[in-house]
């Protein structure tokens, strides 16, 4: 009489076998696909994983050098258009190689970014896609895995693709320039020479004799705090400015909101371009004019450059040289409204 699975434990190895009546070794081997099998000796293996629910643990998998078909995916939030938009096209493109993901929000704290890189590291996923914005963790440096980046420049030797952002930034400004605006100001996270979008912008007003005005509400401001920050921000150049860029669309939505609080008109006082494009922001407000990243390409381009690490894994594991990598940058789409 065969053994029955008590109710309150996952199904084992072993119980597959006794289910299946077959050794635990053949179980092993119709799991992984290896050596020469019946079809009658498949057909009762995977009977028995179905009837009693068994699933594969993943982690002793990864101990034993096999492969989890698990990606991580570190995100500030998906709650942000941009991010969670991403995530899905991700995903997409994962399934259809067959691999899974696991999403984490780092909230744009940095330790607990670090806390789950080290989950995601310990749980031996194959391989790390991260879009976080923490800046300085110098423990992707020592991550041993396939590893891409997306919009972040984490080492030169590492993978990063993103939008072109420059050629975004020189042409939102661009076009506020030729809709008639005298002053535009930049609206962003963090200005520096990292911010390519605020290259664009700097290059076209410096070219047309123009001086640049920057204004920055950090990235991880809590959102009950974004609109007062802008607010001040704004109010600050309120008479000096007659547009803004902002650098996502979540800040236009928020310059725009200030406009309304002031009675300002859009777009006859004030002309105001966003960047990102997302589909969630284009139905809320389908006259902004935005700069639209091609996330579906975006997203594709990484998981093919992961997978392809990780076909290839033995061999870069053979030739530790770090090889400078430039970054793969692909086109924006100028999208023209009424804000503009």
């Amino acid at each position: 009489m065969k053994k029955v699975k008590p109710a309150h434990r996952e199904p084992t190895l072993a119980d597959v076998a006794a289910e299946a009546g077959v050794a635990l070794t053949t179980v092993s081997r119709v799991l992984n696909n290896r050596g020469y099998l019946s079809k009658e000796t498949k057909e009762k293996v995977a009977a028995a994983i179905e009837k009693l629910g068994y699933r594969p643990n993943q982690v002793a998998r990864a101990l034993h050098g096999k492969a989890t078909q698990t990606i991580g995916l570190i995100v500030p939030s998906v709650a942000l258009p941009f991010f969670g938009e991403l995530a899905v096209h991700i995903e997409n493109a994962l399934a259809e190689h067959g691999y899974r993901i696991l999403i984490c929000n780092s909230l744009g704290n940095a330790e607990r970014e670090l806390s789950y890189l080290n989950l995601l590291v310990g749980n031996r996923v194959d391989g790390l896609i991260s879009g976080a914005h923490n800046e300085h963790l110098e423990e992707y440096g020592t991550i041993r895995m396939p590893l891409v980046t997306i919009d972040r420049q984490l080492a030169p030797h590492v993978p990063n693709v993103r939008c072109d952002n420059e050629s975004g930034g020189r042409q939102a400004t661009a076009l506020l320039l030729e809709s008639g605006a005298k002053r535009p100001a930049l609206l962003t996270s963090r200005s520096g020479k990292h911010n390519l979008r605020e290259r664009g912008y700097r290059a076209v007003l410096a070219e047309a004799g123009v001086e640049p005005v920057v204004l920055t509400v950090d990235f991880h401001t809590p959102a009950g705090q974004r609109q007062a920050a802008v607010n001040a921000q704004l109010d600050s150049v309120r008479g000096q400015v007659d547009a803004v860029f902002a650098t996502d669309d979540l800040a236009a939505a928020e310059v725009l909101e200030w406009a309304r609080l002031r009675g300002i008109e859009v777009p006859g006082e004030l002309k105001v371009v966003g960047f990102d494009g997302t589909t969630a922001l284009r139905r809320a407000l389908p006259g902004l004019t935005t700069v639209a990243q091609p996330l579906q390409a975006i997203a594709q381009s990484a998981v093919e450059i992961l997978l392809e690490q990780i076909r290839t894994r033995a061999d870069k594991r053979a030739n530790s040289t770090k090889v400078t990598l430039p970054a793969i940058e692909l086109p924006v789409t100028l999208v023209r409204g009424w804000t503009a």
